[in-house]
């Protein structure tokens, strides 16, 4: 018997939209596939007036969260936040009776402008990418949620001119499509660095079968 499908919430996040090279082409990517529901928060809440049934409800029905965002000052974009401090409210997301999204899937898919080799203990930034976005990991295992690493592209601001955004969208849209029919490696990808990895293993062990 086939395991249903997982539905897949992207809520993208990005002030300055006229800027993105790649997570707006990331966005338009999501918004291709059918298990995918994809919400550009800018757009849905100018205002910052989120409305908190209406989002928690799409929590509900879906079984994947990814945040989609460029990393700023180490963080999420600041509606990002909002959206979590009013909708992963207490007896929701969290507490005694704050159990609806036990169980659910959750990573971060983001773009650094600095190297990967800028996001290490001994780099310029100190600190790994799934090290800065803690908080973030640690809201999900305070929700009950499987934590995945972040999809990540480094260099972000000179991908363009060397031809990499193509592949990185490739990648995600291969993600996307894994993690809707339910055969991505979910242990795997919640111990790796960050979960560009565990395409890559999936694509070279699928070549290996061939």
């Amino acid at each position: 018997m086939l395991e249903e499908r997982k539905k897949i919430l992207v809520l993208f996040a990005h002030p300055s939209q006229e800027r993105s090279e790649v997570n707006k082409l990331l966005y338009k990517a999501s918004l291709e596939h059918s298990d995918v529901t994809a919400i550009d928060l800018y757009r849905e809440y100018p205002t910052f007036h989120i409305n908190i049934d209406k989002e928690q409800q799409r929590l509900l029905e879906h079984q994947v969260i990814i945040f989609l965002f460029p990393l700023h000052w180490y963080s999420t974009p600041a509606i990002l936040k909002q959206w979590q401090d009013l909708v992963l409210e207490y007896g929701f997301a969290y507490g005694t009776d704050g159990t609806a999204l036990k169980g659910k899937t959750f990573f971060c898919a983001t773009t650094a402008g600095g190297s990967e080799k800028a996001y290490q203990g001994d780099g310029y930034n100190h600190f790994t990418i799934r090290e800065l976005l803690y908080p973030i990991e640690q809201t999900a295992n305070l929700s009950g949620m499987r934590y995945l690493a972040p999809f990540v592209l480094f260099s972000s601001r000179n991908a363009s001119e060397e031809g990499r955004i193509p592949g990185h969208i490739d990648a995600f849209n291969t993600l996307l499509t894994s993690l809707a029919a339910n055969t991505l490696d979910l242990s795997q990808a919640a111990s790796l660095p960050v979960l560009n990895q565990a395409h890559m293993q999936q694509t070279a062990q699928a070549s290996q079968t061939r």
